[in-house]
């Protein structure tokens, strides 16, 4: 039975990956495994029963890399995993601000009170809210890796022109990325 410890919470989805081989919860005494998140691991004592730290993200930055390799742990993190959820967040960043979403809430509440002239008010109010449609509009996506080329293909299934740029363009973001994508 392996040992892992749970340093932040993690997704039931991602431990119900975990066989009956795994026993798992925070503060488990003895681990052979650690999962983390974002935890800070840098200042704390990694104990003699260790042998790997798999960090749910990209980055390693929380994680005293030096010192596992010294003691002979293996370090595995997950680039790229959380990538659609970044780029639903950019494309929600673009709308927002294309559609004056973010002002127009806020001139909505100052609404509250108003009665029965609210009808009237949102007829008069409303065009200052209209904003603009990203089809048709120009994207630049600097760097093509998992996020940017799922930004890249989302943004043209928009309607939007896009324009990418990545030096050390991997093979297989080149294959992921649309063809209609100017680099």
């Amino acid at each position: 039975m392996y040992r892992i410890d749970l340093l932040n919470k993690i997704s039931e989805k991602g431990l119900s990956l975990f066989t009956d081989k795994y026993e798992y919860r925070a503060e488990i005494a003895d681990p052979d495994g650690i999962l983390v998140r974002s935890k800070e691991m840098k200042e704390m004592a990694l104990p003699s029963s260790l042998k790997a730290i798999a960090r749910a993200g990209a980055g390693v930055n929380n994680i005293p890399i030096d010192k596992c390799s010294e003691k002979g742990i293996v370090v595995f993190n997950t680039p790229g995993a959380n990538a659609n959820g970044v780029k639903e967040l950019v494309i929600l960043g673009m709308i927002l601000a294309a559609r004056n979403v973010a002002e127009g809430l806020v001139w909505t509440k100052g609404l509250v009170g108003e009665g029965d002239k609210v009808p009237d008010l949102i007829e008069k109010g409303k065009s200052k809210f209209v904003g603009t449609e990203l089809l048709g509009k120009t994207l630049g996506v600097v760097g093509l890796g998992a996020i940017g080329t799922m930004l890249a293909n989302t943004a043209e299934s928009l309607g939007m022109e896009v324009m990418g740029y990545d030096p050390f363009l991997s093979i297989e973001a080149a294959w992921k990325l649309s063809r209609n994508t100017r680099k």
